[in-house]
Order: C-alpha cells, then sequence, then structure tokens
C-alpha cells in the first residue's frame, strides 16, 4: 500500500531536479502501550521525553510537494520485549532499525523505481556513512547538515 501511495503521490512533484528530504520527528505520547514509546530524545522537545519517533521521506519540487515514505523507529527496549510487540501488533518480522537503517531503506524504495530526484537534503543525525554509500551508489548528490 505504502509503494502505491508513493507512485500516485510522486505524479506532482516528480522532477529531474527535485529534493528528496528526510528527517524525523517525535511525537510527545505518555504510557507504555502506545507503539514505540520511550524516553527518547526528541528535537520536537528539544529534550530527552517520552514519545514516539517517526522517519519521514518527502519530496519537493516546483510543482509541489508530497510526504512519500515514513516509518516508526522501535528503540531497542521494544525490539527486546516480544510480548510488548505482540501486545501493540508489531509484525513478527520486525527487528531493531536505527534512524539512518529507516533513512537508507526510504532511499533504495524510492530509487528501485526511478522517482526522478536530484539530491537529497537531510540532518547530521543520519551521519555520512550509509546514507551516504547508498546515495553515491544511487548517483545522487546530498546535502548533510545540522538543521536548526
Amino acid at each position: 500500500m505504502r509503494d502505491l501511495v508513493r507512485d500516485c503521490l510522486v505524479e506532482t512533484p516528480a522532477a529531474d531536479d527535485a529534493v528528496l528530504v528526510i528527517d524525523e520527528t517525535g511525537f510527545l505520547k505518555q504510557g507504555r502501550a502506545c507503539c514505540s514509546v520511550g524516553r527518547q530524545y526528541t528535537g520536537s522537545a528539544r529534550k530527552i521525553t517520552n514519545c514516539q519517533i517517526g522517519v519521514f521521506a518527502a519530496l519537493g519540487s516546483r510543482q509541489g510537494h508530497a510526504s512519500i515514505d515514513r516509518a516508526l523507529y522501535l528503540p531497542k527496549v521494544w525490539t527486546d520485549d516480544c510480548a510488548r510487540l505482540v501486545a501493540a501488533h508489531v509484525p513478527q518480522a520486525t527487528s531493531l532499525a536505527t534512524k539512518t537503517g529507516l533513512a537508507v531503506g526510504m532511499i533504495k524504495r524510492v530509487v528501485a523505481p526511478s522517482v526522478p530526484f536530484a539530491w537529497v537534503g537531510t540532518d547530521s543525525v543520519y551521519g555520512v556513512g550509509d546514507v551516504e554509500m547508498a546515495l553515491r551508489r544511487a548517483g545522487k548528490g546530498y546535502k548533510i547538515a545540522t538543521l536548526r
């Protein structure tokens, strides 16, 4: 379903000079039952607090912009607790993935169907290791910077 929605959404902003933006955001939450909630740093609160973290990919150009991919980051305390994963209805094949790993997966899902874009913009949380290598392999430019 995610890929079908992406294919429909990219029709407007798709362009050879488009930008793929990858960033995460935190959703302040309380309790333990809501999937992936835990004490972790979120820039939206600028501190460690109880929240969910989502990693998102958006495509933008002169023609418009669209959010085309997303993934919920599961902290290690979640992936190490099978009963908690089952109770939250997390798919059985789900395993620990870093935010960088989630971003690389998004890049691969955008590159595979040849969605046109020129470069990727993201912040320094994604570093220059795996993300940089995925973009170099795809022949895409990138700007990894601290965004404030």
